[in-house]
């Protein structure tokens, strides 16, 4: 469905993408793992086409985003569904309004099949009878799960997610994750997921990519990643610091001021 090659990508001096290849399979579940600064979010960028990379290729169904203007990666747009970390609803849009934006803003249907459509969606996602709540009424997992009803309301052959759990307790983050698990069989689509949240991804992911400053350290399936002898590996999904915490100037500063004041 997507597959980059040589991808460079780089701020100023700093290289946030280092010739990176992959191949992103169609019709499972891909997850970005990295810590912050790896290039997760960088590399999401790229393959929706919202930057160009300063050298390679993003093919998505056979098409390369880098050397498309803009009307055309509008176009392709549209076959691909988002979910944002922070959900990105309109505040001034009911749940329903939300969700059916895209189809107003995209296509020409009728109401009357647009009220049909979304609130099929809604059952989907587990929000029938959420239509005329606010975003302001709705909890945090009822956020993201609106926000995931707008992602496939047009049908996409991929959806992308950013940091999909963030921010979430955990039932609602196995709810959110027995979603995208659902939805990627039900609906026979691409899914790629940018994540730092490990057990998360452990339990929806085929396949994982772990970047680290900027290149791709490992891949593989769950059981490979986690029988990985990468030490950098074996840091990340065990949540080990790198090396001791140091003790600063401002730590003693703060300490003398408390103990000795």
């Amino acid at each position: 469905m997507i597959k980059v090659e040589n991808l460079v990508k780089k701020y100023g001096g700093i290289t946030a993408l280092n010739h990176i290849n992959y191949h992103f399979e169609k019709g499972k579940v891909t997850v970005i793992l990295g810590s912050s600064g790896s290039g997760k979010s960088t590399l999401l960028r790229q393959l929706t086409g919202l930057e160009k990379p300063d050298s390679g290729s993003v093919f998505f169904d056979g098409m390369d985003l880098t050397t498309l203007g803009k009307k055309k990666i509008y176009e392709i747009r549209k076959k691909m569904g988002m979910l944002f970390q922070g959900s990105a609803l309109f505040n001034y849009l009911n749940v329903f309004e939300n969700i059916a934006f895209p189809l107003r803003e995209h296509t020409k249907i009728a109401d009357n099949i647009i009220k049909i459509i979304v609130n099929m969606k809604l059952e989907m996602v587990g929000l029938r009878g959420a239509q005329n709540l606010m975003p302001s009424q709705l909890s945090g997992g009822m956020t993201k799960r609106a926000g995931l009803a707008r992602a496939i309301v047009m049908d996409p052959k991929i959806i992308f997610y950013d940091e999909p759990t963030s921010g979430l307790d955990p039932i609602s983050t196995g709810v959110i994750d027995k979603l995208i698990k659902d939805l990627n069989q039900t609906l026979d689509i691409t899914t790629i997921v940018v994540s730092h949240d490990i057990e998360s991804c452990f339990r929806i992911a085929d396949n994982i990519i772990i970047l680290f400053q900027g290149d791709i350290i490992a891949q593989g399936t769950v059981e490979e990643i986690k029988n990985s002898e990468d030490l950098r590996v074996k840091q990340f999904i065990n949540g080990e610091p790198e090396g001791p915490i140091p003790f600063t100037r401002a730590d003693k500063d703060y300490l003398d001021e408390i103990l000795f004041d």
